[in-house]
């Protein structure tokens, strides 16, 4: 009975998908040569599509009691979607991604996060990530960077160009600050020194921070809780994952952080991410059930 109801799902996912497609693909061919207040509008009408795609999937959890989930927002008086936000969160598995998406817009402006330049080749995925604005950033290794140092500012370049972007229209820029999914064998390769978090790297949240500027209203700081253990994106769409907690907290942004003097607002960030992180260890290990 899990197989087909995970089946269905996957089925209303590419059903959802495929009706946004069209649409997507029409306004991307547009904005190619739109400008201005055109190219403003253009944004609107791509953001609908998101918000029309967020609330079906939505209506999948739901209709399909895919999981009992439960949000809990603190301080979002005053969150608007005629602003801009920096959301960060920890993450542990795909349907993260899902999960954001479908319960903090409308709330807020949607969701932009960056993406691996390889999903611009997944058919459908990387069409409508890149006409809905999502950037893409190549991955540089270290190898890389010491053959060619250029590259070694690649990541905050590609950061800033697409921060351009960002400020035409209201929109929440997402942060997955660890950098990566949380395994255990990642949590023990990095010996963290956190419980459920990996480390959190704040390199990416400095560049946005600096590509901003002043644009960013508050930060929105997210703590994804699976209580009876992470699940993979196809046991969630077969209903095996019992519980998901979601803590969405409203935080105002330090003066010291909003600072253009780069080396104190990076030394600000960093103890600021990592009180952050200690609060949200806590939160994650206090709502942990053992078997």
């Amino acid at each position: 009975m899990r197989v087909i109801k995970g089946v269905a799902a996957i089925v209303w996912l590419l059903g959802n998908a495929a009706m946004v497609w069209v649409p997507l693909a029409y306004w991307l061919v547009r904005s190619t040569w739109t400008a201005g207040n055109q190219q403003s509008a253009l944004r609107k009408r791509m953001d609908l599509i998101i918000w029309w795609w967020s609330a079906n999937n939505a209506r999948l959890i739901r209709l399909f009691n895919l999981t009992d989930l439960t949000v809990n927002w603190h301080d979002a008086d005053g969150l608007s979607l005629d602003e801009w936000y920096l959301v960060i969160s920890n993450h542990q598995s795909w349907t993260d991604i899902i999960l954001l998406q479908c319960n903090l817009y409308p709330v807020l402006p949607p969701l932009k996060f960056f993406t691996k330049e390889q999903l611009i080749w997944v058919p459908f995925i990387g069409l409508a990530m890149k006409a809905l604005g999502f950037p893409y950033v190549k991955r540089v290794t270290k190898e890389q960077m010491k053959a060619n140092p250029i590259l070694r500012t690649s990541d905050r370049d590609n950061t800033l160009t697409a921060c351009k972007g960002f400020k035409n229209h209201p929109t929440s820029v997402l942060n997955f600050v660890e950098g990566t999914r949380r395994t255990e064998e990642k949590w023990q390769r990095q010996k963290s020194n956190f419980n459920y978090l990996l480390r959190p790297k704040i390199g990416g949240l400095d560049y946005v921070l600096e590509g901003m500027d002043d644009h960013l209203s508050r930060l929105v700081d997210v703590t994804i809780i699976y209580p009876q253990g992470v699940p993979t994106f196809w046991d969630f769409l077969q209903g095996k994952c019992p519980e998901v907690q979601m803590d969405v907290r409203s935080r105002s942004i330090p003066a010291a952080i909003r600072g253009h003097d780069s080396q104190n607002r990076r030394s600000a960030l960093a103890q600021w991410i990592k009180a952050i992180w200690v609060e949200k260890d806590i939160k994650v290990s206090n709502a942990m059930k053992t078997p």
